[in-house]
């Protein structure tokens, strides 16, 4: 089946949906006659995107939520069940950068990342989760990992080490809802996107003390890389179709992630140590 056959006339339920792969998700499942719920901590940014998709003919609810509070979360979640409908599509993407050495990392950082990377993603799935398990009516969570969920980066510990921690948590959840008995209508995924134009680079934490330098030098190679980075409405498309295959691993560019992982692998089977690595610039002319 198309994605339109699978999500047309769902709501979908995105975070972090203000900016980057989030709004580009939110704009994809509106274009396929989803009903948008946009959730982020930045209120102008989802009400400008609310304007817009409603402007387009489409559906779309803005909720200011900060997905570190686990109450504010399911006041979300009863908000939306109460007023919108239930959901067909949970997105749990809000996420955010940090460069520098890591003991260089100022501790309140190194609590923001966790909080919203991690937490945040639990908090979704805590509040929404059983709400979709109430019914057998089809439904899909996405957990928005990373390429750095597959890899090891210097001066972005914290980041990394986060989006190890989400990919890891989507592969047990997809194990703990077929153990539950409900992988009959509930579809858990993990999405790996690669470079996606995004505003996470410039909003990232740095350090105050310790080699300021190193950290401000990995923000810029970052930077050169978003240059090249994939279009979010493309990135989406590309989940959306993955999606309705029934993958597992939702790949923004295929071979470029795809490699990764593949190499990810090898050093694990090896059992190499961890070597400094030339980053690979992004072609999309070969993804």
């Amino acid at each position: 089946m198309s994605a339109r056959d699978v999500f047309a006339g769902g709501v979908a339920v995105i975070t972090g949906a203000g900016a980057g792969i989030g709004a580009g998700l939110a704009r994809h499942a509106s274009r396929l006659g989803m009903n948008v719920v946009l959730a982020d901590i930045n209120a102008a940014a989802v009400a400008e995107l609310r304007d817009e998709i409603v402007a387009g003919g489409g559906s779309a609810t803005d909720v200011v939520c900060d997905v570190r509070d686990a109450e504010a979360v399911q006041a979300m979640a009863d908000r939306v069940y109460r007023d919108v409908g239930p959901v067909r599509l949970l997105v749990n993407n809000a996420g955010v950068e940090q460069f520098g050495y890591l003991w260089d990392t100022p501790v309140s950082n190194w609590q923001r990342v966790v909080d919203i990377n991690i937490s945040g993603v639990f908090h979704g799935i805590r509040a929404f989760l059983p709400k979709m398990m109430a019914t057998d009516a089809p439904a899909w969570i996405w957990n928005l990992s990373s390429i750095g969920g597959v890899a090891v980066v210097p001066l972005q510990a914290p980041y990394i080490m986060s989006k190890h921690a989400v990919l890891a948590l989507t592969e047990c959840l997809h194990l703990e809802v077929q153990s539950a008995g409900h992988d009959h209508h509930l579809h858990v995924q993990a999405v790996l996107p690669g470079a996606v134009v995004s505003s996470i680079f410039e909003s990232a934490g740095g350090v105050d003390t310790g080699d300021t330098g190193a950290a401000e030098g990995q923000r810029t190679a970052m930077l050169d890389i978003k240059a090249e980075a994939m279009d979010p409405m493309a990135a989406a498309e590309m989940v959306f179709d993955q999606a309705a295959e029934g993958r597992f691993y939702l790949l923004t560019q295929p071979d470029y992630v795809g490699s990764a992982m593949t190499e990810r692998a090898r050093v694990l089977s090896s059992q190499e140590a961890p070597r400094l690595r030339t980053q690979r610039r992004f072609d999309p002319a070969k993804n």
